[in-house]
């Protein structure tokens, strides 16, 4: 070899080691509770199980979330914080009373770079689901430009419980809600933090689907939340017409203190001489196992929900929205075409009659009329295709329309792509398919194609497009309209993308009426 080939052999050595030797990119940020440290993942920082609260435990059990206690030495958020105990209805990974921790992905090279921040609130009718599921990995949101919060929040019994004797410990003289209440606290958490992680906390869209749709819809409504976002995104669900779907848990505080008294039958407290002290002794699996709460249009076992409670929620939430009284911030608003086949259990044409006339009365005649069903094999459609309305469709229209009243605009879609996969093939646009295109985070091995990877992509750009300036319109995607209650106009994100007019219009013009009443 000659010296010169000698030498560039070393240089090449020399610079192969040094590049293999480098140092990963510094992830150590200082939060307001202390310096954390997180990973890098394909050029996205990532930041899990960061404590946004102190743990709920203990005395602290059905109280308002405390801030968490400081630390000095770097804590290593490298890996998600336990899921909040629930009902085995999801793999969540590790479950446990101490739950409030949030996630955040960011692809800002340094906090100067005030990304517009998105904030995810999971569904699973307020008893299931965690931000640890794989569904709501955020990298591929992240890589679109905007820094991503996911947080988890109580559940069930733990984070909707009312009980007259919480209500005597609060200073606003009301109880339940703390589940809402872990939520508030992270979006505050955001304020104080987000910018060390390049984000900005003056832009910030809260989004969500299924329980989380209708939590950020409430977030539009309640006082405590004022201020704290700038967009929201409600992915089928509404602040009000979850009624349908837990019977046992209407938003009436009367009706849910009434649960609080079976709970604490059912925890063996009742005839002890602190009844709060003893609920609160019983240990966390033991009390789900006692309580054994339900979700479902017939389950008859304790049900918890957001409660109108006059402090977090000032007043019945459709009267509200009537009255144009919600904030003022652009809103996404929507729904999918299938949504009530996850909802239906098996039933029979004289099942779903009553059903029908235990919830719409006077008007049973009318919406059976829409929803027809003579035969027991012709109840699921039909079921679904009502459910899709009153569950998600005409509240989703309902809110839009109320911001009729505000300088903000709506826009209103229905997603009814149906890929080749085994879940839309058996239940169609079933009820939170839209997640995985709206995270990116479609797998080829289930059966997804090149047209379910661009309709990913879009909507991807409408959300981020929206996040960022409070319109959802960009190049290189169909123009997606305000929407006026005159023009009756949304978007369909299926097959093809476009602009369709009077979505489910006899049924929720009906729903509108009986909702009025």
């Amino acid at each position: 070899m000659n010296k010169k080939l000698s030498w560039l052999f070393v240089f090449c050595l020399v610079l192969l080691i040094s590049v293999g030797c480098q140092k990963p990119p510094d992830t150590v940020v200082n939060i307001k509770s202390g310096p954390i440290s997180g990973k890098v993942e394909d050029g996205v920082r990532v930041y899990l199980g960061i404590p946004f609260a102190a743990p709920p435990v203990g005395a602290r059990r059905w109280k308002p979330p405390y801030p968490p206690r400081p630390w000095k030495n770097v804590k290593a958020c490298t890996k998600f914080g336990p899921a909040c105990p629930q009902p085995k209805l999801h793999d969540v990974g590790r479950e446990n009373e101490d739950c409030l921790y949030l996630n955040v992905w960011t692809p800002a090279k340094n906090a100067d770079a005030k990304l517009p921040v998105m904030f995810f609130i999971h569904g699973g009718g307020f008893l299931a689901g965690a931000a640890s599921q794989k569904l709501y990995d955020a990298e591929n949101l992240a890589k679109k430009g905007v820094v991503v919060v996911t947080i988890n929040y109580r559940l069930g019994p733990y984070g909707f419980m009312a009980h007259p004797l919480l209500a005597k410990e609060s200073p606003h003289g009301v109880s339940g809600n703390y589940g809402f209440l872990d939520q508030v606290a992270a979006l505050k958490w955001v304020q104080k933090n987000i910018a060390v992680f390049g984000g900005n906390p003056d832009n910030v869209t809260i989004f969500g689907e299924s329980a989380g749709s209708v939590s950020v819809a409430t977030h539009m409504i309640s006082p405590l939340s004022k201020g704290l976002f700038q967009q929201a995104i409600c992915e089928s669900g509404s602040a009000f017409g979850q009624q349908y779907a837990l019977p046992k848990a209407t938003g009436s505080m009367s009706e849910a203190l009434a649960t609080g008294k079976q709970v604490e039958k059912l925890l063996d407290c009742a005839d002890a001489p602190n009844v709060l002290k003893a609920m609160r002794k019983v240990s966390a699996v033991e009390l789900l196992k006692k309580i054994d709460p339900g979700f479902g249009l017939f389950d008859e076992r304790p049900q918890f929900s957001l409660i109108n409670d006059g402090w977090v929620i000032p007043e019945n939430p459709a009267a509200f929205l009537a009255k144009g009284k919600q904030h003022d911030v652009p809103i996404i608003i929507g729904s999918n075409a299938d949504e009530g086949n996850v909802f239906i259990p098996e039933t029979s044409v004289g099942k779903y009659k009553s059903w029908i006339k235990n919830y719409f009365g006077k008007y049973a005649d009318q919406i059976y009329t829409l929803f027809p069903a003579a035969k027991d094999a012709e109840v699921r459609p039909a079921f679904n295709k009502l459910l899709a309305v009153c569950l998600f469709a005409e509240p989703g229209r309902y809110l839009a329309r109320a911001m009729g009243k505000k300088k903000s605009k709506a826009y209103l879609y229905q997603f009814t792509r149906v890929p080749n996969t085994k879940s839309a093939k058996q239940d169609g646009a079933y009820h939170g398919i839209e997640l995985g295109y709206v995270f990116g985070n479609l797998e080829k091995s289930e059966g997804y194609d090149e047209k379910d990877f661009a309709l990913s992509d879009m909507i991807m750009d409408y959300w981020v497009t929206f996040a960022k300036t409070g319109n959802p319109n960009g190049e290189g995607r169909t123009n997606w309209p305000a929407y006026y209650s005159a023009s009756d106009q949304y978007l369909e994100l299926g097959d093809t993308v476009i602009v369709k007019k009077h979505l489910l219009k006899q049924a929720s013009d009906l729903l509108d009426r009986i909702v009025g009443k």
